[in-house]
């Protein structure tokens, strides 16, 4: 029997970090697809805790969560979250805003298009900054973008840096060697897993990935793809599942 579906039956390669991928993974199995988990990166905690949970302790003006790992790193040094001492908390997206309302409180501020820094900071909250102290919680070398801005503004900012991201040692052999009847699409959703998963697949498998179709979730991944070579690259409207889902189908519809 012929699989049915949007995707019908197209591979989808989803390089989400092993454990957050699960949920993409049944929308696109549920679209008809078949979901090929081969995370690109992987999440662990920071060697050392204790600048981070210091910070963490303190009283803020303003506490911003960069990602859904940003919140469950810091649950696991041992708070509670329902961060008391914090004025406002916000969230960068809307895994994020989940993540945080489930730990205790729900955030104050989350983006309600696209879910980014420029959108967070274009809230009118954040237009009057000075005096005000910021707390962001991130991952080692996070996106400067969001402190400079709020800085910019006349807040002082801290970062809170709660996890760091690794790439895992992945065998890309039978990956690579079935590519031309496994991934019919691919996604990427930063630009340190595409770029991992160029490094990873390495010459021999370049040329079959950059053919391939790629839906990501920022124009600053579209970019970095553009400059890598890929011939087609779809922006998802938004970071969440459904949106992701909803550009692999417009990939597939448009596709010849």
């Amino acid at each position: 029997m012929s699989p049915t579906g949007e995707l019908a039956g197209i591979g989808v390669l989803v390089t989400r970090p092993a454990g957050q991928a699960q949920a993409l993974c049944d929308l696109v199995a549920a679209a008809g697809g078949r979901p090929l988990a081969f995370p690109t990166i992987e999440i662990l905690p920071v060697a050392d805790p204790e600048p981070a949970r210091a910070l963490l302790v303190a009283h803020w003006d303003l506490m911003v969560f960069t990602s859904r790992n940003a919140v469950e790193c810091s649950l696991a040094l041992g708070f509670a979250g329902t961060w008391p001492r914090v004025a406002l908390l916000a969230a960068v997206g809307r895994a994020t805003a989940v993540a945080l309302t489930a730990a205790g409180r729900a955030p104050d501020l989350v983006p309600s298009e696209r879910y980014d820094s420029e959108s967070l900071t274009a809230l009118p909250e954040l237009a009057a900054m000075v005096g005000r102290r910021v707390l962001i919680v991130r991952g080692e070398g996070g996106r400067a973008l969001l402190g400079d801005v709020l800085t910019e503004r006349g807040a002082e900012v801290a970062f809170a840096e709660v996890y760091r991201r690794v790439r895992p040692a992945l065998d890309a052999l039978p990956i690579s060697a079935c590519w031309r009847a496994e991934p019919g699409l691919v996604i990427a959703t930063s630009d340190e897993v595409l770029l991992n998963l160029v490094d990873i697949l390495g010459a021999a498998g370049r040329e079959s990935l950059l053919a391939t179709p790629l839906v990501v979730i920022s124009e600053r991944t579209a970019r970095t793809a553009r400059e890598l070579g890929f011939r087609t690259v779809r922006v998802a409207e938004r970071a969440d599942d459904p949106a992701i889902l909803k550009a692999l189908i417009e990939l597939v519809k448009d596709t010849p």
